[in-house]
């Protein structure tokens, strides 16, 4: 089992400034899985998240192209040339930023500063009769050279593999309606005040493009919606009909009619996905999943100057529904 690696320079960027400290705040333990053509940080991917009352937490998928986070990548094993281990976030993290801060140094005179590299590497810890396995880092500056290394989990069996690889192919499944939230400032606003009021959050959204939240509890029901956004997949026009109705009337009149799904989720699950818009996402949808499986979050990247989605970026959530009946 081999992996070596150099960090592209807009790689090691993006991990650094964006995607670390977003995972990081959703949960301190993820999963690093390599596979010939990608490299992932996966979060809650293998935990069940449909148990206890909490659902399990939302799973955090952070998908990259092989060749935007690295050159010169070699990759073997015995599981298909796929590698998947569990690191803490902020060790990781940690560990960039010290061999990032010595690549920074000041270089003398004619000095190129040295690429940094990753490799998968078994050491023997001090006091310890066996190797463990370590993600070491390494470069050098103008002054001093470095060598970080990075205690991870044992390398994943090839079931466990086979089981992180199912789980990921599953939560690629598209909602088959998803509307865009333009104003992410609003709506982290409207979710500090709701996350008040209680613990459980009533999520809806329509084919017409409106996302509904609602917090209920027995002394009182709080809601707001968003009205008329962009809608990606199956959408239909607005009963003309409804305007002169309240929100949440309309909202169980368009789920009747099946123009809307409603699902309820946990509030502080909602409010762990939103601190990944500290990576920086172009766009932001929601929306949810078949059968109310999931609430689904998906964020969006442009090629850099464009328009375009850069496909070499794939990053989304997905929040476990809970059942009604718990509250």
């Amino acid at each position: 089992m081999k992996f070596k690696a150099f960090f592209t320079d807009d790689g090691i960027a993006l991990l650094d400034k964006r995607f670390l400290p977003a995972m990081d705040k959703v949960g301190r333990v993820c999963h690093v899985y390599l596979t010939p053509t990608h490299a992932m940080l996966l979060h809650n991917l293998l935990g069940a998240t449909a148990a206890g009352p909490d659902g399990g937490g939302p799973q955090c998928v952070a998908q990259f192209a092989r060749d935007l986070l690295f050159r010169d990548y070699n990759l073997s094993s015995r599981n298909g040339n796929r590698i998947a281990f569990a690191v803490d976030i902020a060790l990781l993290h940690r560990a960039l930023r010290s061999v990032l801060a010595v690549q920074a140094q000041s270089p003398a005179a004619g000095y190129a500063p040295g690429a940094i590299q990753v490799r998968l590497v078994n050491k023997l810890p001090a006091g310890s009769r066996s190797a463990a396995p370590f993600l070491t880092f390494e470069t050098k500056g103008a002054r001093a050279a470095v060598v970080q290394d990075v205690p991870i989990s044992r390398p994943l069996s090839r079931s466990d593999v086979e089981r992180l690889q199912a789980a990921l192919d599953a939560a690629q499944e598209l909602p088959q309606t998803l509307v865009q939230v333009p104003d992410l400032p609003q709506f982290q606003s409207l979710v500090d005040r709701l996350k008040n009021v209680g613990d459980l959050l009533t999520v809806a959204v329509t084919q017409y493009g409106d996302l509904h939240l609602q917090v209920s509890t027995s002394l009182v029901t709080v809601g707001s919606e968003f009205r008329k956004l962009r809608v990606l997949g199956d959408r239909a026009n607005a009963p003309v009909g409804d305007q002169n109705l309240t929100a949440s009337t309309r909202m169980d009149m368009a789920v009747e009619r099946g123009e809307a799904l409603s699902v309820q989720v946990n509030m502080k699950h909602l409010v762990k996905s939103l601190h990944c818009h500290l990576a920086k996402p172009d766009c932001t949808f929601y929306g949810i999943a078949p059968h109310g499986a999931c609430l689904t979050v998906i964020f969006q990247y442009f090629i850099p100057g464009t328009r375009l989605t850069d496909k070499s970026i794939s990053f989304y959530c997905r929040l476990p529904v809970l059942d009604p009946g718990s509250s």
